[in-house]
């Protein structure tokens, strides 16, 4: 059994190869291309028409979360060995160093690949449709957001929900427990629910007043 970073240390990772990049070299990458994407996102928005500040501002989350499903997660779907390539590329690093969060990741646990590959496959695509959905002004907006933050807050209660059910004991220290598993997920919680209670709450105005226009 290799030596390894994680919890439960009895966990087996056969050819595991150690971190080579810090955590600063793995974070700050991340925090600065989200940032540049977040940016360019705004920058672009703005040559959109009449875009409100809201729908700009939800460009730019869709835009992050469906990069970040499908470059950052991918990876980790397809990838199964990437614990212990001889030589690992950035987004390796990126796994192994968030498995110090929460082991199942580098354990491969069936439940966490499984709606890993969901997220990946489905939520991914469908959150980069919702930018170009929202520039273009589509009927299917709000559906398709309200659509896609149920998807993610159905996978966020699994993710916790099947921890939770497992021991609830994944991480390597409370550092990781609040900093990854807590803090790097939070996000497609609270963002997802705004989203849902918005979109809902503009797909009843436009039932309302199409309900309006049948019976004059």
């Amino acid at each position: 059994m290799g030596a390894h970073p994680y919890t439960p240390a009895s966990l087996d990772l056969p050819g595991y190869v150690p971190l080579r990049l810090s955590q600063l070299e793995i974070v700050g990458p991340y925090l600065g291309a989200s940032l540049f994407v977040l940016a360019a996102v705004w920058l672009l928005s703005g040559r959109c028409g009449r875009l409100s500040k809201a729908d700009r501002l939800l460009m730019c989350w869709w835009a992050f979360t469906g990069l970040t499903h499908l470059l950052i997660e991918g990876p980790f779907v397809f990838t199964p060995d990437f614990f212990n390539k001889s030589n690992p590329n950035f987004f390796d690093e990126v796994w192994k160093e968030y498995s110090k969060g929460d082991s199942r990741y580098v354990a491969r646990d069936t439940a966490t690949v499984t709606v890993e590959a969901i997220t990946v496959l489905l939520e991914g695509p469908a959150s980069l449709l919702a930018v170009y959905a929202i520039a273009s002004r589509k009927s299917y907006s709000y559906i398709l957001q309200f659509t896609v933050c149920l998807g993610q807050l159905y996978g966020c209660i699994v993710y916790f929900a099947t921890a939770y059910l497992d021991g609830f004991n994944f991480w390597a220290s409370p550092f990781y427990f609040w900093a990854y598993f807590i803090g790097a997920n939070s996000s497609w919680v609270v963002i997802p629910l705004l989203i849902a209670r918005r979109s809902w709450k503009k797909i009843c105005v436009a039932i309302h007043q199409a309900e309006k226009v049948k019976t004059k």
